[in-house]
């Protein structure tokens, strides 16, 4: 299936790398929450993220200040360390494999390249990593992170052009819709808060790559900014989009003339999944708990987290609610690509007996709620949190109120986030990866 090849020094160091060093689970066990917003004077040409003191009282790093940091409790996992997000803390084997997909990736391998090449030699430099990178686990939505790699708002329209081509290629028309919809109600915010702050624009987003774009030896790249992370891998036609965060506030807004409204199919997937379930099914999905204001376990920093299943289990759900369960699902993996969101979509269903399905809160229309979709190859989890900084109008102000938890305020559709994770070693394409060296690829 791959053809063999003599070691090269690169591979045979991160071989070694993979077969000598053990990963190991995080003792991460603070809820990572991606909130919060900073400010800086202009949206200058300089590509460093605010990490000081933010004007007009919006602290940088979500509420308690972060400085810069990953969020609220949250602290980098080590690539070599990752184990990835288990139920116990011990990996299920075996789930994943390296096989042909029938999926081309050369368009977006050639998309990559073109983009990279479009690049300065500083730039580039810049931007271009190892394979096996410390920078893979280093991302956060925080929008005053300190990131690396090239900036979006500092590339000339036609670079940028080329990077929006790249998520052209490796999203479905609906994930680049999302992912440019979050980018511009990021804008949206900065401006009903005064504008003037870099970080809350559409150009405070990075690029990373992990490795060189080929179509048969492993890389990867990440995209990240205020409310977006996506990392990206890929192994000849096989491709994992995970973790990948998105998120916003608000979720609904006109933005140069454009009405934007995020997170509806997830909502109403959500509710519809919910809605279709039994009083007595229902007694085993919803917690006794409501949901409070940042709920979310597997965000950014957790990437050893270790979560018990919850919930109702696939296995008692008849085939109609099987079916719901499994369009819920595909809201999620139908932001990548779509062939590649077909393999995925195959590989959930292998495990739909084995899939929880667990809720707090109310299901009424514009009720705030949290949900997860939880199983061994896939980890969805959707939180609608308390507004920040955006009331509604330009005169927005930060919630004062103690209830909700952390930020303050009552819990609304006006501030959702949202974490797709593949559980036992799939984050990153560890496990891929892994395997590709053992077999001396």
């Amino acid at each position: 299936m791959h053809e063999h090849r003599p070691r090269t020094p690169e591979a045979e160091r991160s071989r070694r790398w993979f077969m000598n060093k053990a990963l190991v689970a995080g003792g991460i066990a603070a809820v990572a929450t991606m909130t919060g917003c900073s400010s800086d004077s202009a949206d200058t040409a300089s590509s460093a993220s605010s990490s000081s003191s933010a004007a007009g009282g919006m602290p940088s790093g979500g509420p308690g200040g972060g400085g810069g940091g990953m969020g609220p409790g949250a602290s980098q996992v080590k690539y070599a360390d990752v184990k990835g997000v288990t139920t116990d803390g011990t990996v299920v084997e075996d789930l994943y494999a390296i096989h042909s997909t029938d999926v081309s990736t050369d368009a977006l391998v050639k998309a990559a390249q073109t983009f990279l090449d479009g690049l300065s030699t500083k730039e580039r430099t810049s931007c271009v990593f190892d394979i096996d990178a410390d920078e893979w686990t280093a991302w956060s939505n925080v929008d005053g992170y300190d990131r690396k790699g090239v900036r979006m708002g500092d590339l000339t329209e036609k670079q940028r052009n080329l990077g929006h081509a790249l998520l052209g290629k490796a999203l479905s028309a609906d994930g680049l819709t999302r992912t440019r919809g979050i980018m511009k109600l990021n804008a949206f915010l900065g401006d009903s808060n005064g504008g003037n702050q870099k970080t809350l624009t559409e150009g405070h987003y990075f690029f990373t790559f992990m490795g060189t774009p080929s179509t048969t030896q492993p890389w990867g790249f990440q995209y990240e900014g205020h409310h977006v992370a996506i990392n990206y891998f890929v192994l000849g036609d096989q491709v994992v989009m995970t973790p990948t965060f998105m998120g916003s506030e608000p979720t609904t807004g006109t933005y140069k003339g454009e009405k934007i409204t995020l997170f509806r199919p997830e909502t109403t997937a959500g509710l519809a999944m919910i809605r279709s379930l039994t009083t007595a099914q229902r007694a085993k999905a919803v917690s006794a708990q409501s949901n409070g204001n940042e709920d979310m376990k597997a965000g950014a920093g957790q990437d050893n987290l270790e979560l018990a299943y919850q919930g109702l289990k696939g296995s008692d759900l008849t085939s109609a609610q099987q079916e719901k369960l499994l369009d819920l699902v595909g809201v999620y993996v139908g932001y990548i690509d779509e062939g590649h969101a077909e393999v995925k979509m195959t590989e959930v269903r292998k495990h739909l007996d084995d899939t929880y399905l667990y809720w707090m809160g109310e299901t009424e229309d514009d009720s705030a709620f949290y949900y997860r979709v939880h199983s061994p190859v896939v980890l969805i989890e959707y939180d609608a949190q308390a507004p920040l900084f955006y009331k509604g109008d330009a005169s927005a102000t930060p919630s004062t109120s103690s209830a909700g938890g952390p930020g303050g305020g009552t819990p609304s559709q006006e501030h959702i986030h949202t974490i797709v994770r593949t559980p036992n070693g799939g984050d990153y394409g560890i496990d891929l990866l892994k395997l590709h060296l053992q077999n001396d690829h």
